[in-house]
């Protein structure tokens, strides 16, 4: 599928939501937290978190503030 050039710029351009998601689910699961503990931390519900980490979701600037405030994390946002 790598080879098909729309399935190709599609796929790359998923990687920050994937990464997001794979960051978030690891730095709850190392703290123990489900995704309604996370949740109510977070001032948010159990199903956003569900979306952000499914990569189904734009988040917003003041959620993704308020889940590392929530994880003990600084947000690092950067251009690259």
């Amino acid at each position: 599928l790598m080879k098909n050039p729309k399935f190709r710029k599609e796929w790359e351009n998923s990687e920050v939501e994937y990464q997001l998601g794979r960051k978030l689910i690891e730095a709850r699961l190392k703290r123990n937290l489900s995704q309604r503990d996370l949740a109510e931390k977070a001032q948010t519900t159990q199903a956003v978190i569900s979306r952000v980490e499914a990569m189904n979701s734009n988040p917003s600037l003041n959620l993704l503030k308020r889940l590392a405030n929530a994880l003990d994390l600084k947000l690092k946002i950067a251009f690259e």
